[in-house]
């Protein structure tokens, strides 16, 4: 067999993740085969599977090559020179043009399609899981450097408010897979206030019986 470059292997296996992500987006994980991606594919049975093994495989790969998607995109929020602040709505801004992005679309059905699986495959449970927490911490590590320099209130819990956000741009790609109508504007808008009210909130005082109960 003559030897082919790693471009060539990259591209090779770029296309057969293309075949599958077009397969998984329209008919979803358990309603295509190898045999399906195989023919989207347009490459011969074992040239596929000289790459991936198992449909598992290549859904693993998706997840990996999503997670690399994700974190070039986080990566937006993360200027160590910028106001942490205006890093995190950076990041929002970005999120949500993700969301609008038509050339996403096959991309926003297989990651959803990718949370019901996880519920049966660990394989592609620890990868969600991956992809959750890496925008997780870094929009903690932004809250905490917010909180360093005075810029949020300092009583605040960065992870329980990253996870807060992070459900937010979950339930926003859900209602898009769903093709609610959606104004990304307005919604970008409204958690902008939300991100200038978390930031300036008090934390709620306890009552005087409740603190003397906890002592």
């Amino acid at each position: 067999m003559p030897k082919i470059s790693q471009a060539q292997r990259d591209a090779r296996q770029n296309q057969i993740l293309d075949a599958a992500l077009a397969c998984f987006s329209e008919n979803g994980f358990h309603q295509t085969g190898m045999a399906d991606i195989v023919k989207r594919s347009g490459l011969s049975h074992g040239a596929v599977y000289l790459y991936f093994q198992s449909k598992d495989d290549i859904i693993e790969a998706l997840a990996v090559d999503r997670h690399r998607q994700e974190a070039i995109l986080s990566a937006v929020g993360t200027d160590q020179a910028e106001d942490p602040i205006a890093a995190l709505r950076k990041l929002v801004h970005a999120y949500a043009r993700w969301l609008t992005d038509p050339d996403a679309e096959r991309t926003r059905r297989v990651s959803v399609n990718g949370w019901s699986e996880a519920l049966r495959n660990e394989r592609v449970r620890a990868g969600v899981i991956e992809g959750i927490d890496a925008p997780r911490q870094m929009i903690t590590n932004l809250i905490e450097r917010a909180q360093s320099r005075g810029l949020w209130n300092r009583d605040a819990n960065p992870d329980a408010i990253a996870r807060t956000l992070v459900a937010l741009f979950q339930g926003f790609l859900l209602q898009k897979v769903w093709n609610e109508p959606l104004d990304i504007d307005v919604i970008v808008g409204t958690v902008d206030q939300m991100v200038t009210a978390l930031a300036t909130a008090k934390t709620p005082t306890k009552p005087r019986k409740q603190r003397a109960l906890e002592r």
